[in-house]
């Protein structure tokens, strides 16, 4: 049976407009400004409103909007120009921050104690496919099922890409973790 325009209007305000700030906080890393991640959340709402009737009520209306937001800035939003510069991941393999906090944590809650302006200028900095995953997870805290969903990856693929952003910025961070007091300088 088909809704009235009323009726999906109502549903998706109910479903659909209660993950807005998450779609904006992912727009937000994604695109890098505010402007662009405003027009890219308006974007994916209005796409999302218009095939309202293609999603099944019930069913995980947060990542059906993060994926609309996915394509919406891979296919509207993404250009060369505002790229983020490519950094080696291979070069920093071995260099882990984690080892020198006192309560180690795999799962990247780490962060939620030091999340400011540098650090998400860090995590703007990372190649979009890790920063994208890094986001999801450590950001937004989604798990990674949801995530490979999102983002079209294997789990497995999904996990290597937040563990190499983890890494990343574990080495890029690491002289300001040591300023701020969050973990010791190690020896030489």
């Amino acid at each position: 049976m088909s809704l009235s325009a009323d009726q999906q209007r109502r549903s998706f305000e109910s479903e659909a407009l209660p993950h807005l700030d998450v779609v904006y906080r992912v727009a937000l890393r994604l695109a890098g400004d505010p402007a662009r991640a405003d027009d890219l959340t308006q974007d994916t709402l209005l796409k999302a409103f218009r095939a309202w009737d293609r999603f099944t009520p019930g069913t995980n209306a947060r990542a059906w909007l993060l994926t609309i937001l996915r394509h919406t800035f891979i296919n509207d939003y993404r250009r060369p120009q505002n790229r983020a510069r490519t950094i080696d991941i291979d070069a920093i393999e071995s260099f882990s921050l984690f080892d020198r906090v006192q309560d180690v944590d795999p799962e990247g809650r780490f962060f939620d104690r030091i999340v400011d302006q540098t650090v998400l200028s860090a995590i703007d900095d990372l190649p979009e496919e890790f920063r994208e995953a890094l986001v999801l997870s450590d950001v937004e805290g989604l798990p990674y099922a949801e995530i490979a969903e999102i983002v079209q990856a294997p789990i497995g693929t999904v996990k290597s890409r937040i563990f190499r952003a983890r890494k990343a910025l574990q080495h890029r961070l690491y002289d300001y973790a040591v300023e701020m007091g969050y973990i010791k300088r190690r020896a030489e």
